[in-house]
């Protein structure tokens, strides 16, 4: 097992790595349980409002993260995932942390969207200070409901872009 330490964060448009966090995507909860195979979940990736960040050190991608930075939601995070192999060793918190840091430079709430049946990702969403905001039934598949969460440190108005 490799130390979390070793890993870094960084942001990165490289197809191949892209394609390589899709298909960690696609073979891991909550995208299996939602059917979202590799070309679905390859597509979350398009879009120039988005920003993507791989955690990774020179032998492997241990997960990543895609950020939306504009419009009414700027500083959405819309996907995060973690290998399976790498779960548990406190990368996906370090991700967490490093989202907060890079969305309060551009708004002073982050969203998050996650799969009512992912236990884990909410109990770690809601240690880390998000808060139920509403739910969406059947928004990513019929029969299922994703919980939409925020984290905020003031409102709109009178926050100062850090």
């Amino acid at each position: 097992m490799v130390p979390e330490e070793k890993f870094a964060i960084h942001q990165t448009t490289d197809p191949q790595k892209i394609a390589v966090c899709a298909l960690m995507m696609s073979n891991s909860d909550p995208w299996i349980t939602l059917e979202m195979n590799y070309d679905l979940c390859l597509k979350a990736f398009e879009g120039l409002w988005r920003e993507i960040y791989v955690v990774e050190n020179e032998k492997e991608i241990a997960g990543f993260v895609i950020i939306q930075v504009c419009g009414t939601f700027s500083g959405y995070i819309q996907t995060i995932c973690i290998s399976e192999a790498h779960k548990g060793q406190g990368i996906g918190t370090k991700l967490l942390q490093f989202c907060e840091e890079r969305i309060l430079k551009i708004s002073p709430n982050i969203f998050i969207c996650v799969s009512s049946f992912n236990k884990g990702a909410i109990k770690l969403y809601y240690e880390f200070g998000f808060k139920l905001v509403g739910e969406l039934d059947n928004f990513v598949k019929e029969g299922f409901t994703e919980l939409l969460l925020r984290k905020t440190v003031s409102p709109w108005v009178g926050y100062r872009v850090q």
